[in-house]
């Protein structure tokens, strides 16, 4: 049974969320910024949030807005609140311990198993989502820090062959909440761990094992 909160509406303009571009459906659009802010805490646990309220929030009507959050909804991120909106569900410090102990145990060998066999044709693609990172980190972007980190950190374990597995660590990525981000931002770190992409790439490529041992399972760990 989910713990009852107290109901806590919020009001507009205090949001950071994402901009809505134009390439997929507004729900799609929605259901990907909404998310992208709750894996970064901009969407708090425990709070109540509004259809309508998040809609002005996008410049958009309410009923994408409510088609996304059904969506979230389906994924355990937010639960229905009754005539009040969508609660975002809140993760426990032992979940979140939890989350980082599956994704080391999964991404560490998986990255290894890239870096033993992966050719420089198939990772120079990447650079670019390493350098959007470091971009978005410069401008203090946490949620476009987030999703490059999390584009650029799938495309790498889909080199493995697995889909599966990357799957499996895109859905570990939602439920875990990188709130680690905001701790980073506030001791001027979230540069520097931006820039462990294009290390761990680099390291990847010269095929040392050690290093991107070390480095993987510190980037992963950090953000805890």
């Amino acid at each position: 049974m989910i713990p009852r909160h107290p109901v806590r509406p919020e009001p507009p303009g205090i949001l950071n969320l994402p901009a809505v571009a134009e390439r997929r459906s507004l729900r799609e659009q929605v259901t990907h910024a909404l998310r992208a802010a709750l894996v970064v805490g901009e969407l708090r646990p425990g709070a109540v949030y509004s259809a309508p309220v998040l809609a002005a929030e996008f410049g958009v009507s309410a009923t994408p807005v409510r088609e996304a959050m059904l969506d979230l909804a389906k994924e355990g991120l937010v639960e229905t609140v009754r005539n009040k909106g969508f609660r975002v569900v809140a993760v426990t410090e032992q979940d979140l311990d939890d989350f980082t102990e599956l994704r080391a145990l999964i991404e560490v060998p998986a990255t290894l198993q890239v870096a033993r066999s992966a050719s420089r044709a198939d990772l120079e693609p990447l650079r670019p989502l390493a350098r959007e990172t470091v971009a978005a980190a410069r401008a203090g972007d946490l949620t476009g820090c987030a999703e490059a980190d999390r584009r650029f950190h799938l495309a790498l374990l889909s080199l493995t062959g697995n889909r599966h597995l990357v799957q499996t660590v895109g859905e570990l990525r939602k439920r875990s909440r990188l709130f680690g981000l905001a701790a980073l931002v506030e001791s001027g770190r979230l540069l520097a761990s931006a820039e462990e992409h294009e290390r761990l790439l680099n390291l990847i490529i010269a095929r040392d094992l050690d290093g991107v041992g070390r480095l993987m399972s510190g980037h992963i760990r950090h953000l805890r």
